[in-house]
């Protein structure tokens, strides 16, 4: 028996390591190097082991000779509180000595598992996974439907979450979730550091209601990474895999959101304090074919007629600029700028830092602040032979340790700073995390470099460094790093049909839990309320639907019409006076899905429970544009208690009512509603 520093109890024999807390058991098995972990009931990840690709094969600790405690520590960690730090080494005469580190905290339903090997030589390896098991089940019975929740590395190419059936075999990111529909119950596993690796979590089933193989690893690469390089290699005499969390909850949705905020006891969220950014953006309402007078008029028709109405916060709007900024000469920039500030509005802008659009003819061309010491073809990201990277969506990556590129940073930084701007949307960023052959030798992975290159642009654009608050918004981008932005779009480009509002939506199904953890707020995308410059103009429930998705995201709330057109001028007068729509907005809180298990399809009923207005907000949205439908939503189900009264609000209408149990709701082809609901009488 071994002596307890805290409420974390450790025995051992001479076989066996066993740890509990009360919410999570540990069992390491001395014999073999094997570890086990579960809920104390029936969720379990069973007799897992750690594994290294080195010189050609792959070694787990089931090819270790010995397997003994090294070390156990109580510890205290910010957020995590007190726990126990267990070392298990494995040895063996012919392999690197590999050490598995077991983090176990009081009252807390989750563990941390991060392996270590060490060689008197440099070794190097481009995969290691931190657990590796052949059985993941929630429940001892072999009827239990099982659903695997893919979380997508990034949000290019219209990508989806998508939520699985056994038999089958995927590839989640970073993060995923593996949960039994109607419980809730749930496992969720992810990587809590994100400087070197990128990380992995592959399942592999053959039958329904089970899942027979599980990698947690680092050095995932794929399609979906949009890499075409192996990763990198990481090097030395010590190498360290991801730490991964393995969490066991009664609602999985409790767990992805208690996986956000572990991330951020590792590693901080960037802070802001300004309230949710609300305003208007360039992109859907003219695209390339931005000008002087569509932006200049924008910040006059938002501030002479609906900020009046209600459509701001702190009294304030952002307008931003999207691509093609440039086509303003320096005169009309300077002249846009001056009119935004005077209608005492706050200036955006965007910049694409880590991807080059121009052809091979343009690779002479000179990088901007280096003087004429580097062209663009100097700072392109290249394979092993020297080869520029293949495209992706039509630019080419740039590296982003190369001294060019980091006076580039510097010059296009100071650039908006002395412009006066006070938000930059950063794009196509996923082109920074590539793998390729880096300048800085020192860097060896795609990740490593994005986190380097990340830094270094938040430090230039900190309150710090340039005196004033500077929002920073991510769009397409890795989810992972997550330190250097308050925003992060949740899903790829979204415009103003119900299909866009859809395909958002299943972003939101499944990505909600980044609100207020890693990011401050999500970004849905500009909301669209009657007509992208590229798409035709939008049914009425259809727009206003498209908003509600945002209201309801968290949310950055950026408008992206031309106001010059008579409907949507009518639509965002209308819409945006809404006083209590625009309240939840600038609550800045995600709402909940109430179901998760919709495949790649988004939930159609999502819950927010205000705790400081003792009250609960339903949003319901019709996906069909063709026809009606009635939803009947248990409140149970929902979050709330399925015997009290509630009074009701339709928030957009206006209409009120009394429900209990259950809710029936009638929606309009293409139609949303958002309800308040408070317990009768209070």
């Amino acid at each position: 028996m071994l002596t307890n520093d805290t409420a974390v109890e450790v025995q051992q024999n001479d076989t066996r390591i066993q740890v509990s807390n009360g919410y999570v058991s540990l069992e390491i098995n001395l014999g073999n190097g094997d570890a086990s972990c579960n809920d104390n009931h029936s969720c379990l990840v069973n007799q897992f082991r750690s594994a290294f690709r080195w010189q050609g094969r792959e070694y787990s600790t089931e090819h270790y000779q010995k397997h003994e405690l090294k070390s156990r520590e109580a510890i205290v960690r910010e957020g995590f509180g007190k726990g126990v730090h267990l070392v298990i080494l494995h040895q063996s005469s012919m392999l690197p000595k590999m050490e598995q580190h077991f983090y176990v905290y009081e009252s807390i339903p989750f563990l941390l598992v991060q392996s270590k090997i060490e060689s008197d030589e440099e070794i190097k390896v481009n995969r290691f996974v931190v657990v590796q098991s052949k059985q993941v089940s929630l429940g001892a019975g072999t009827q239990q439907e099982l659903t695997i929740l893919r979380i997508p590395f990034d949000n290019d190419k219209w990508v989806r979450y998508t939520a699985l059936k056994p038999p089958v075999e995927v590839e989640s990111y970073e993060a995923a979730a593996v949960f039994e529909p109607d419980s809730r119950r749930g496992i969720i596993m992810g990587s809590l550091i994100h400087k070197v690796w990128k990380t992995g979590i592959r399942f592999k089933s053959e039958r329904s209601g089970h899942i027979d193989e599980l990698d947690l690893y680092g050095g995932a690469v794929s399609e979906l990474t949009r890499d075409s390089q192996p990763h990198g290699y990481v090097k030395g005499k010590s190498i360290e895999s991801p730490l991964a969390f393995i969490g066991f909850y009664e609602d999985y949705r409790d767990g992805l959101e208690a996986y956000g905020l572990a991330n951020t006891w590792i590693e901080a969220a960037l802070p802001w304090q300004g309230g949710v950014p609300v305003g208007w953006n360039s992109w859907s309402a003219a695209m390339s074919e931005l000008d002087y007078d569509l932006y200049t008029s924008t910040s006059d028709f938002l501030k002479k007629e609906v900020q009046p109405l209600g459509f701001q916060n702190e009294e304030t709007l952002y307008i931003n600029f999207d691509a093609f900024w440039d086509n303003f000469t320096p005169e009309q920039m300077k002249d846009a700028l001056d009119r935004v500030r005077q209608n005492g509005h706050r200036a955006g802008t965007y910049w694409t830092p880590f991807a080059f659009w121009g052809s091979p003819e343009q690779f002479n061309q000179v990088v901007e602040g280096t003087e004429g010491q580097y062209t663009y073809g100097d700072i392109l990201l290249r394979d092993i032979e020297g080869e520029v990277l293949p495209d992706v969506d039509g630019g080419l990556a740039i590296d982003p340790t190369h001294p060019g590129n980091l006076l580039r940073m510097d010059w296009f930084a100071n650039k908006f700073i002395s412009e006066g701007f006070e938000y930059i949307k950063l794009d196509f960023l996923a082109h920074g995390a590539l793998e390729g052959q880096h300048y800085d030798s020192e860097i060896t992975t795609g990740i490593a470099a994005y986190h380097y290159g990340m830094s270094y642009l938040q430090q230039k654009l900190s309150p710090e460094a340039i005196g004033r608050p500077f929002f920073i918004n991510l769009s397409i981008a890795p989810l992972f790093p997550y330190a250097f932005a308050h925003s992060r779009r949740i899903s790829c480009d979204v415009f103003g049909t119900l299909q866009d509002t859809e395909y958002l939506l299943n972003s939101l199904t499944h990505g909600w839990w980044m609100n207020n953890t890693l990011y401050r707020y999500n970004d849905p995308d500009h909301s669209v309320l009657y007509k992208s410059f590229n798409q035709e103009a939008t049914g009425w429930h259809e727009g206003r639907s498209r908003l509600t998705a945002s209201v309801i995201a968290g949310t950055v709330l950026l408008l992206g019409d031309d106001f010059r057109q008579a409907e949507a001028a009518e639509r965002v007068k209308d819409w945006l006076a809404n006083k209590e729509i625009m309240n939840v907005a600038r609550m800045g809180q995600t709402f909940r899905p109430v179901e998760g298990d919709c495949g790649k399809q988004a939930s159609d009923v999502f819950v927010l429970e205000s705790v400081e207005e003792k009250s609960f907000y339903l949003a319901v949205f019709n996906f069909d544009a063709a026809n009606a439908a009635r939803r009947t939503i248990s409140l149970e189900r929902a979050g709330l208690d399925a015997s009290t009264v509630y009074s009701y609000q339709d928030l957009w209408e206006g209409g009120q009512g009394e429900t209990s149990g259950h809710m029936s709701v009638t929606l309009e082809p293409a139609e949303s509603k958002i309800f308040r609901l408070t317990v009768k009488g209070s």
